[in-house]
């Protein structure tokens, strides 16, 4: 197992800088998942690391060794592309050889590791197929036996299940996390699909415009976002313009909005100028008015605009003030049936909202 760390590493493309100095810190055994949106430069901080670019300017470290220089063979990592990549002409069992014979391990050795490899992914039964015989996942599981079976110091994966269907991408996504957990290898993981970084990271790179904004554990991203960005971008949020109209002792505070005034528990901090609150839907507790909340702070009056039904989830938009609310409900059909239209009531404790300011 090894490190990683990326320092201060520039990239420009012509008259693009699509790496702006990111630093990065990845641990031994730790999975760090680079997040963003297309063109944030999150594949580009991987082809550094892996060597398949030079940097600008800045060093990447595998460990204390310094590996800008290095070409990617001499890196020892194990890549894993969207497109899988597999040779066309050569069996599963061939195309997961392929790096052990150009590394020169005995036949014995690697007959016994590819294997190995294959009764972990379930792909045994494959190993005499050529890829145009395999689905999707199949072949993404052979794709992933083949950089895996090398030992490599450094996974790498870019974009692995944007070609597969939903389920088969829940599937195999429990499978690279299971696989990662038990050999103990170092990856780094390229997605712009923030459920998959939700459910597969220890840590979270959130990128845009070729800087990382935030990073820290799915937990922390979702439920502390440092900047507007990663509000938005991870998971569904709402978000209205405040300004501070009232201090009530240490830590709290009220703001007018769009919507009303709101209350918010802010730790102590100061703010002054406008502010950005940010709030998920589903901390929004959602009343009739024959059944009103019981709290006289925060409490927003609304009519129910446009509702989506997602089995397991409801998700309304709630007109308030002309500025949409959105509301999360699970497992709705203990809540009743709601219609367009409808009169509702809609509580936000303080302690849910977030207060941004870039």
């Amino acid at each position: 197992m090894v490190s990683v760390r990326v320092e201060d590493v520039w990239m420009v493309f012509g008259k693009v800088n699509a790496l702006r100095g990111v630093s990065l810190q990845v641990e031994e055994g730790e999975l760090v998942t680079l997040l963003g949106p297309s063109g944030c430069g999150k594949t580009t901080l991987l082809r550094i690391i892996s060597g398949l670019y030079r940097p600008t300017k800045g060093r990447v470290y595998f460990d204390s060794e310094d590996v800008t220089d290095k070409n990617p063979w001499e890196r020892n990592v194990g890549l894993v592309f969207q497109d899988y990549a597999l040779w066309p002409h050569m069996t599963v069992y061939d195309n997961i050889a392929y790096g052990l014979k150009i590394r020169n391990v005995p036949k014995d050795e690697m007959n016994e590791r590819i294997h190995r490899i294959a009764s972990v992914l379930r792909i045994e039964e494959l190993l005499d197929r050529y890829p145009h015989q395999l689905s999707g996942g199949q072949q993404q599981r052979v794709a992933l036996a083949r950089a895996v079976v090398i030992n490599p110091s450094v996974l790498l994966l870019d974009e692995p299940l944007s070609n597969l269907d939903a389920k088969i991408r829940i599937n195999v996504r429990t499978e690279i996390r299971k696989l990662q957990k038990e050999l103990k290898i170092t990856s780094i993981y390229v997605t712009h699909d923030q459920e998959e970084a939700l459910v597969i990271s220890d840590k979270i790179a959130v990128m845009n415009q070729g800087i990382i904004e935030q990073i820290g554990s799915p937990l922390e991203i979702y439920n502390h976002p440092a900047t507007l960005f990663v509000a938005d971008f991870v998971g569904q949020i709402n978000i209205v313009k405040g300004k501070t109209n009232k201090r009530l002792g240490e830590n709290e505070v009220i703001f007018d909005t769009d919507v009303g005034p709101l209350k918010v528990h802010t730790g102590g901090e100061e703010y002054s100028g406008e502010v950005y609150l940010a709030f998920r839907p589903e901390n929004v507790e959602l009343y009739r008015p024959n059944n009103p909340p019981v709290n006289e702070e925060n409490v927003l009056e609304g009519t129910i605009d446009t509702i989506q039904y997602l089995g397991n989830l409801l998700r309304l938009d709630v007109l308030v003030s002309e500025k949409k609310i959105r509301v999360e409900l699970h497992n709705p059909a203990k809540r009743g049936i709601y219609s367009p239209g409808e009169k509702v009531y809609l509580y936000i404790p303080p302690t849910m909202i977030h207060v941004l300011t870039k």
